[in-house]
């Protein structure tokens, strides 16, 4: 039974053959009247995907399973209550599609943070079906979590903002980035060079901290002040009380001398992670926080009002992120997601398009 029913979906059915997608129509969610369907156009692939298709997070993973959580296009239908958008609006959908929309942190603008969040893909609804994600031709979610797309900011491009750049745009944005401030980012990968735009856009000298000299340039054209190359014996000691924040976009900080980067840190300054590794932290003695007393956090996305903020200040700023585009299809998720794996030449991040070749026009 197709739409509105199901979803036609391209879906890794044994994480033994993570890379392997076969097309079958998928439930979706019982429609309800602050529901909102969108007719998918493109999708970005997370590194979030891969994480979860190869069980590297160590998490259960329901099978059959489609991911992708950066998914943009046209809305088709909506429910009865729904009013911040309506049928015909270009819509994005980003990591989550639900929360209880009623508890404290809901109530206070943290909604990423609800215990009752609903995850895009592989979340369960509460009439039981499994949440699947934008390698499909629909997605299903609550109004709250559907955002439209400035007319100025291109399909493709946009796609990867919903996840990877609100996962960069709000700490940043919460630890205070703007004129007078110095940021580093670790990585310059899918979430680094969005954490460097965005660090630029608000304002802050931005610096890129990597172990891969080669994207020195890259950087640069970005708008980096420096590129500290991480390879060099004792490359911390020239940038001690350097920032007042640091962005680690990297999931290899299990294999990281976390003091060296602590040591660039000015006084009570922060070590932020976004970027999540498969594998534990390295053990660590308090004491390596002292002598600048320094902090370590984490986050996970971004609020509602920070993606509305987010896509406002990359539509005014004409700011463009990196994309290499593929065909949606069994092939072209295939490489997307092998290639992101491991780490070929994605420039900085890929996005799925094409669906109407696959799909057809849809309604």
């Amino acid at each position: 039974m197709p739409y509105p029913e199901t979803t036609d979906a391209f879906a890794v059915t044994d994480i033994k053959n993570w890379s392997t997608f076969k097309r079958q129509e998928l439930p979706l969610k019982k429609f309800e009247e602050h529901d909102v369907d969108i007719a998918i156009d493109a999708c970005g692939v997370c590194a979030s995907d891969i994480h979860t298709i190869t069980g590297g997070w160590g998490e259960d993973v329901p099978l059959p399973l489609c991911v992708g959580h950066e998914v943009i296009g046209k809305v088709v239908k909506v429910g009865s209550k729904v009013t911040k958008i309506k049928v015909g609006d270009r819509a994005g959908v980003g990591a989550q599609k639900g929360a209880c929309l009623s508890c404290g942190q809901c109530k206070a603008d943290q909604e990423n943070y609800c215990p009752s969040q609903i995850d895009t893909y592989g979340a369960k609804h509460d009439d039981g079906t499994i949440a699947q994600g934008g390698y499909s031709s629909h997605m299903r979610a609550h109004e709250y979590f559907v955002f439209k797309i400035p007319d100025n900011l291109e399909t493709a491009l946009a796609a990867p903002m919903l996840c990877a750049g609100l996962t960069t745009y709000s700490p940043i944005k919460r630890l205070g980035a703007g004129p007078g401030k110095k940021v580093a980012i670790v990585g310059l990968g899918g979430l680094g060079h969005f954490g460097v735009l965005w660090s630029i856009a608000l304002g802050a000298e931005t610096y890129v901290i990597s172990h891969s000299p080669n994207k020195k340039e890259d950087a640069l054209k970005m708008g980096a002040k420096d590129f500290i190359v991480t390879k060099e014996k004792g490359w911390a000691e020239n940038w001690k009380f350097a920032f007042d924040f640091i962005i680690n976009t990297a999931d290899a900080t299990d294999k990281f001398d976390l003091s060296e980067y602590f040591s660039t840190l000015k006084v009570n300054g922060t070590f932020h992670m976004v970027g999540f590794p498969d594998n534990p932290l390295p053990a660590m003695q308090a004491q390596i926080f002292a002598p600048n007393g320094c902090y370590m956090g984490a986050s996970h996305i971004g609020n509602r009002p920070e993606m509305e903020e987010m896509l406002e200040l990359a539509s005014k700023q004409n700011i463009k992120s990196w994309v290499q585009e593929l065909q949606i299809g069994e092939a072209g998720i295939k490489e997307a997601v092998e290639r992101v794996y491991k780490n070929d030449n994605v420039k900085y991040r890929l996005t799925l398009t094409g669906y109407d070749k696959v799909f057809g026009k849809r309604a």
